[in-house]
């Protein structure tokens, strides 16, 4: 699972109100959760070489299409370690956001039934390879809620380290089920497998992680609060693939293939970041911190967004000669795919600032513009380097929209009210 993220130069997390980390240590900080990430995704990617290659068209399109609903199915995994990493901030009994975690779980499993039938009405996926898929969305709550413990108490070294064996064991058997010659029922089912253990590692882990004595208040928290943040973090993700998803609907076969491959620039641009989130977001849920962190961490993720963008720009010529010719058409758009990645990821962390200030509206602007980004690809959008200029043009929109919004959502309010 990919977990929630963010980075700063002077950005800190509240092991102590008093007394905040060294720069030193927040780099260490973002060192750990930047390598735990980075392995747990790159495996996330490795996975689809052998099974693309030895699942065959039709297992892998079955494969592929239940990893799709596994990242919907995600959403209130990410909400809910950002709410409980938000709560161990506010001080909220660790009793208590377990308590949460269990009531999440139960309502996960019980969606993935609905889920389940709903794949395979929609789909046309298997009884079977569904239900296994699908089966993973319950542990991965479990997952989430020790993350989120880990993270709002910032021990972001075992946070990277559980990050990465995370990925391991979600990964790694899928790896050897297909190369073993099971089919992608077989697959699916390796990877539940391996999450159910991940669960039950970080289900002993947080057990032993607590709220720091000088910040236990037992603030209350209830699963509102996780269906709120769900919400949020289901706007961030449809605006990240939208563009992609609707390729083949406006674009011939060939050209959605070229913007796929640009596509991947995107990604890269709005992932690679993402540990900045990690250890900004205790400062984020903080009401006095909040502001100063927001400026810090957007700034530094603007100065690694201006970077990608430009080694786009000189690496964009390189496509033809490593990928193939057929995908010259977007050598000399790879910058601009780089530069709607670093403008979502800017939004990310905005919209989770919404999260940890327990304002779910903060993501209505960003919503809207979604809408009207859709509208747009769907009647006025019949080339790559439209589509690619709809997805800049709306990413930046949902930037400046949410900014305002945030603006004046902190000014209508005290530092002390939350």
């Amino acid at each position: 699972m990919k977990s929630i993220v963010h980075l700063p130069c002077t950005l800190v997390s509240m092991v102590s109100r008093a007394a905040p980390l060294r720069r030193d240590a927040v780099v260490r900080s973002v060192g750990w959760v930047t390598a735990g990430t980075l392995l747990a995704n790159v495996l996330a990617y490795v996975v689809q070489v052998p099974a693309s290659r030895l699942l065959g068209p039709d297992g892998y399109g079955e494969f592929a299409v239940l990893g799709a609903a596994m990242l919907v199915a995600s959403v209130p995994a990410l909400a809910l370690q950002a709410v409980i990493a938000r709560q161990v901030v506010r001080g909220s009994s660790p009793a208590r956001l377990r308590r949460l975690i269990g009531v999440v779980f139960l309502a996960v499993a019980a969606l993935s039934v609905v889920a389940t039938l709903v794949m395979m009405a929609v789909a046309r996926t298997g009884p079977a390879a569904t239900a296994a898929s699908l089966s993973s969305a319950a542990p991965l709550a479990v997952i989430a809620g020790g993350q989120g413990f880990l993270q709002g108490a910032g021990r972001f070294r075992l946070l990277g380290s559980v990050l990465a064996a995370v990925g391991i064991l979600r990964s790694v058997p899928v790896i050897g089920a297909v190369v073993a010659g099971a089919d992608a029922t077989g697959a699916l089912l390796a990877g539940t497998l391996g999450t159910v253990v991940a669960a039950i590692a970080v289900g002993v882990i947080a057990t032993r992680e607590g709220v720091p004595g000088d910040r236990l208040r037992d603030v209350e928290v209830s699963a509102s609060a996780v269906l709120a943040a769900s919400g949020v973090q289901f706007v961030m993700i449809v605006a990240v693939s939208v563009d992609l998803l609707l390729s083949r609907a406006v674009l011939s076969p060939a050209d959605a293939g070229v913007y796929a491959l640009g596509a991947v620039a995107t990604k890269a641009a709005f992932w690679l970041p993402q540990a900045i989130g990690v250890v900004a977001y205790p400062r984020l849920a903080d009401p006095v911190r909040s502001a100063a962190a927001l400026r810090r961490a957007v700034a530094v993720l603007a100065a690694i967004g201006a970077g990608l963008t430009v080694l786009a720009a000189v690496g964009g010529p390189l496509v033809p000669i490593v990928i193939s010719d057929d995908y010259r058409g977007v050598a000399g758009l790879m910058w601009a795919f780089a530069l709607a990645g670093a403008l979502l990821a800017v939004l990310q962390l905005m919209l989770l600032t919404a999260i940890a200030r327990n304002r779910a509206r903060g993501a209505l602007p960003a919503l809207a513009v979604l809408v009207v980004e859709v509208v747009v690809i769907v009647t006025a959008v019949g080339s790559v380097t439209g589509l690619v200029a709809v997805s800049v043009i709306a990413a930046a929109c949902a930037v400046a929209a949410t900014a305002a919004w945030l603006t004046l959502e902190r000014s209508g309010r005290g530092p002390d009210r939350i």
